[in-house]
């Protein structure tokens, strides 16, 4: 799968999701990158982490905030003139606990996710599509979870991402046929997150999978790939299961 020629912005650039996503990029010959992330530290490893002269645009910011994204994605089309790769990242939970009953779930946390899982997503759309549209050529991907279709205890966060399945549906929809929206679901995955999860949890969950473990993020990160890719170029609208044959349905 190459990207030459192409320019890519990625949110969530330091996680590591997001080195997996860079790395698959970079190894596809991609010609410039254009990057965020809420912590300055990881921002700074992954941009560490490109090859010398690849040309870049590194900015610290929270993609939530509407304003920021703004601010990073004006920074990147000022470097570029364009973007033609867009991988929405950000998302997940905050804090260490994982699942919260409904009853207990406060309105602050409720919105919270909502944010987290979405708004990123929203905004940075909304920031480089015109510019796809009027290039005529564009490649989105969007990241849900398996969770999307229910699950107890995370009633917040799998609402969320049954939002981000559903907006990806519709940008897919409204942006088509020059723009693709392709939306991946990964199930349980080596992240920072899962490090924190006990381990009964964490048992019982690769259990339901056919494989008997967690995705690695660079399994999740080829998956983003294709879609990305002109061999993609009739896919759009569509979601992905990365979940070692776990289907998530509504």
């Amino acid at each position: 799968m190459s990207f030459a020629t192409r320019i890519a912005a990625l949110s969530g650039a330091g996680g590591p999701m997001g080195r997996a996503v860079l790395d698959r990029l970079v190894a596809g010959g991609v010609v410039g990158v254009a990057l965020t992330d809420i912590s300055s530290r990881r921002l700074d490893a992954a941009v560490a982490a490109l090859p010398p002269g690849l040309p870049h645009v590194a900015i610290r910011g929270d993609v939530t905030d509407a304003q920021e994204a703004q601010s990073f994605a004006e920074e990147a089309l000022a470097a570029f003139g364009g973007i033609d790769l867009l991988v929405n990242l950000v998302g997940g939970l905050r804090g260490r606990q994982l699942y919260t009953p409904l009853l207990e779930i406060a309105p602050a946390q409720w919105r919270a996710t909502l944010d987290l899982n979405l708004a990123g997503t929203l905004h940075l759309s909304r920031a480089f599509v015109p510019v796809m549209l009027e290039r005529g050529w564009g490649r989105i991907v969007n990241v849900a979870s398996i969770v999307y279709g229910g699950e107890a205890g995370q009633a917040d966060y799998a609402a969320a991402k049954a939002a981000v399945a559903s907006l990806s549906r519709s940008m897919a929809a409204e942006f088509a046929p020059h723009v693709t929206v392709n939306c991946v679901a990964p199930g349980l995955t080596r992240t920072s997150v899962t490090e924190n999860m006990p381990d009964d949890q964490q048992a019982r969950l690769t259990g339901l999978a056919m494989n008997r473990r967690m995705a690695d993020p660079e399994e999740v990160a080829e998956a983003i790939a294709f879609f990305l890719t002109d061999e993609a170029r009739f896919v759009t609208g569509d979601m992905l299961s990365v979940s070692g044959g776990i289907r998530p349905h509504l």
